[in-house]
């Protein structure tokens, strides 16, 4: 298990906040809080999640965390999904932008940003078309208007491959290599095709996974779109090889005043691959800057860090060595002893006991 930081407290992978169910209808939505805004975040999960089993999987883990500690962040397992009730018949467009507003209520939250991954992302923009007033703004990322392509619409996935995908469901659900039916030239990463093939799992049977997928490709909130007036920031990475980043594009030339920015990769996961570059864009979105304040004078103590030094001296003084902040945080060993020499300077210290008294001090 690896360590995060969250509002100035190291936890450790594996520990989540409680999981709590909100009533939309008859449906019980499971649900839970981390951190304290405003501003608060609803993440609106892709095709499956599971609320409890997220905290597992280090790299999800620490791509929660750090949203958390941008304000309140409220995550969800859609019905039919993780600690949700099951579907006994698939739910209307209408319906599943319900759960998202019996959530929020649940949490006594009035008006959120919405970070929408993926299909979560056409879900979003149902719910601002519904519900404006109640919509902060809307940061879609490696989200589409539909699902399915046609002659107007070039960008979804073809009828064919959802065909092909159907076809070898049951034998790839268990193992996780659905991901590679569409994805054959991706290169193998087995520590993190077993997390995602646990996290699949867990998130959903393979019967309703498959009504999941069938239902997802009935998907078409193009006529919405003009009728989006909160701001929105649409993330994109440019070889996105599960929803090609025209999905994006349109998407940013159809809502006044969005957004667009193509980031570098190809996964659709957020979390996998560059997620510091994901977060850097959701937390400038949402609290219109990226680092804490950077000064050389030791004298400001915790507010002379930057956010990763922050981070990187939390953990350093928790009794994580360098080889341990780096396989934690997915940095380099060389990158983690820049920030440690950083906050060395700016702290005005020269050893690690040094470091720790002064971090006693400064209540870091």
């Amino acid at each position: 298990m690896g360590w995060f930081l969250v509002s100035g407290t190291a936890r450790l992978a594996g520990v989540g906040p409680a999981t709590r169910y909100a009533r939309s209808g008859q449906v019980h939505i499971a649900h839970q809080v981390l951190g304290s805004g405003p501003p608060d975040l609803v993440l609106v999960p892709g095709f499956v999640s599971h609320v409890e089993a997220a905290w597992d999987w280090p790299y999800l883990a620490r791509f929660l965390y750090r949203l958390a500690s941008f304000g309140q962040l409220v995550l969800f397992d859609k019905r039919g999904t993780g600690l949700s009730d099951p579907m006994k018949r698939p739910p209307t467009l209408d319906e599943r932008v319900d759960d998202i507003r019996a959530v929020m209520d649940a949490v006594g939250v009035e008006r959120a940003h919405l970070f929408g991954v993926s299909e979560g992302g056409a879900l979003s923009i149902a719910f601002a078309a519904h519900y404006p007033h109640r919509v902060e703004s809307l940061i879609l990322y490696g989200s589409y208007p539909r699902k399915v392509a046609t002659a107007d619409y070039p960008w979804g996935v073809s009828r064919e491959t959802v065909a092909r995908f159907l076809d070898r469901f049951d034998e790839a659900w268990a193992s996780g290599a659905w991901w590679d039916i569409v994805n054959p030239d991706l290169p193998p990463d087995p520590d993190t095709q077993r997390w995602w093939a646990r996290y699949l799992r867990v998130g959903a049977s393979p019967s309703m996974a498959r009504d999941l997928m069938l239902m997802n490709a009935q998907i078409d909130v193009r006529k919405l779109l003009s009728e989006i007036h909160s701001p929105t920031l649409i993330l994109h990475r440019g070889d996105d090889r599960w929803v090609e980043v025209g999905n994006g594009r349109y998407l940013a030339s159809h809502i006044v005043g969005a957004k667009f920015v193509e980031l570098p990769g190809t996964d659709h996961r957020p979390w996998v691959e560059d997620a510091d570059a994901v977060l850097d864009q959701v937390q400038t979105a949402i609290c219109g800057t990226l680092r804490r304040p950077r000064h050389a004078n030791s004298s400001l103590g915790v507010l002379a860090l930057s956010r990763r030094e922050h981070e990187i001296v939390l953990l350093a003084v928790a009794g994580q060595s360098t080889p341990d902040i780096a396989r934690h945080l997915f940095l380099s060993e060389r990158t983690i002893e820049t920030h440690l020499r950083n906050a060395y300077t700016k702290l005005d210290v020269s050893s690690k006991l040094e470091l720790t008294r002064r971090a006693s001090e400064l209540g870091i």
